[in-house]
């Protein structure tokens, strides 16, 4: 097969980073089996590995927006052959990528099947439809249904963009006033409103087979949340959940929403409410592998590296799980950038030695200078992966919270 891979994620090869180690293209995807391109940015450029007698074709652009990478893969078509697989794991790329295949001929999944997963009203709507419980939700597009939605919902509510993640764009909103001004402030035909759910949240990370089985599926339970990180005022972390019955109500809850959704040979990211009483309540999915921390701590606890497993479904017509034994625990931690900067660390906490729980960790050196921005795979204030029982996990997750320390310095003018 000619497979072309979009690629837009570094590789460092020194230091303390362990960012992106998980996808590894020289080594997951046989290129001596198979012909091999790339499209990539200056960024993406450094995270491909290969011995580049073993790669068909690369070509750099700018920007991976849709007209880049279509004129890339259609430069490479004319240079090495028909594309056979074109590949894009992140959640960038993945509606690129979908919008190329579309455009030029390529096998696999269009525009209306990555837009299941990536929208967010759509999503809400198949697995309604299988019965999952849903918060109720609007559409923006029209302003005056929307307020019309809040006031019969009530405040507060979450106002959110219908695709991306991380919580970006996210907002509470807790009057109508606030939402009024909200809404003339963006493009509502890219928004929806939804209805606010009092419990902790929970995530689900697998793979799901040809036949939407599930393969491999971990339940973790977040520490923190993700809105509140994006704004930088809070940690966030998860720990995985052990054998109990609230982890077999999960996994349940997960394959009525995977067969609702027809997933079929990709990993998938699942958040969900888990309320004090009453049915466990959908949240969102995502069709490619969680991020932050938790492919990696996925490969340590349960040596499934997910990003192996979709480049063999995608590549080699299938995907096997290593077989299971024990029932292991960790998590992560991930401790916001201080306000404040870009400025110079003056002296960081570091937790490894107090801590055996920890496996992994990532701090800023002094005289380092913390610039603002980035996304979980930034070098935050601290970066923490732990493994151990699931209770003692939690406990020292939330010890390193109150005992870490950073101070910065402003940057002289």
């Amino acid at each position: 097969m000619h497979i072309v891979v979009i690629n837009r994620w570094p590789r460092f090869q020194e230091g303390p980073r362990w960012d992106f180690s998980m996808g590894r293209f020289e080594e997951l995807i046989d290129h001596e089996r198979h012909q091999v391109s790339y499209v990539v940015d200056a960024v993406g450029a450094t995270g491909i590995l290969a011995d580049p007698e073993q790669i068909a074709d690369l070509v750099e652009v700018e920007n991976l927006n849709f007209e880049a990478v279509r004129g890339a893969v259609q430069k490479i078509t004319d240079h090495v052959g028909p594309v056979d697989r074109l590949i894009a794991v992140s959640e960038a790329t993945l509606g690129i990528a979908a919008e190329v295949r579309a455009a030029l001929g390529i096998p696999g999944p269009r525009p209306e099947e990555v837009a299941l997963y990536r929208n967010k009203l759509r999503m809400k709507e198949a697995v309604a439809k299988a019965g999952v419980r849903v918060p109720r939700f609007a559409s923006c597009d029209d302003v005056e249904s929307a307020v019309d939605f809040a006031r019969v919902i009530g405040f507060p509510l979450i106002l959110k963009p219908l695709s991306g993640a991380g919580s970006r764009g996210v907002h509470r909103i807790e009057d109508e006033a606030t939402l009024t001004t909200l809404l003339d402030q963006i493009d509502t035909g890219d928004y929806e409103l939804e209805e606010f759910i009092d419990g902790p949240i929970y995530h689900v990370d697998g793979f799901v087979g040809e036949d939407s089985q599930i393969l491999f599926m971990s339940v973790s339970r977040y520490i923190g949340d993700c809105l509140a990180f994006e704004a930088g005022r809070q940690p966030l972390g998860s720990v995985v959940v052990q054998d109990s019955p609230l982890r077999d109500r999960v996994h349940e809850f997960t394959r009525q929403c995977v067969s609702g959704l027809g997933m079929t040979s990709m990993p998938f990211h699942l958040e969900l409410f888990v309320p004090a009483e009453g049915d466990l309540v959908f949240l969102e999915i995502a069709g490619r592998i969680g991020g932050g921390e938790v492919p990696y701590l996925t490969d340590k606890l349960f040596g499934v590296n997910l990003f192996e497993l979709w480049l063999d479904a995608l590549c080699e017509g299938g995907a096997t799980v290593p077989p299971q034994t024990g029932d292991p625990s960790g998590g992560f931690l991930i401790i916001p950038k201080p306000d404040g900067l870009p400025a110079e660390v003056v002296s960081v906490t570091s937790m490894r030695d107090h801590f055996a729980t920890i496996w992994r960790e990532l701090v800023p050196t002094p005289g380092e200078v913390m610039q603002p921005g980035g996304s979980y795979d930034a070098v935050h204030s601290g970066r923490f992966i732990l493994t151990g029982d699931e209770s003692v996990v939690a406990e020292d997750i939330r010890k390193i919270i109150a005992d870490f320390r950073i101070e910065t310095a402003p940057l002289p003018q």
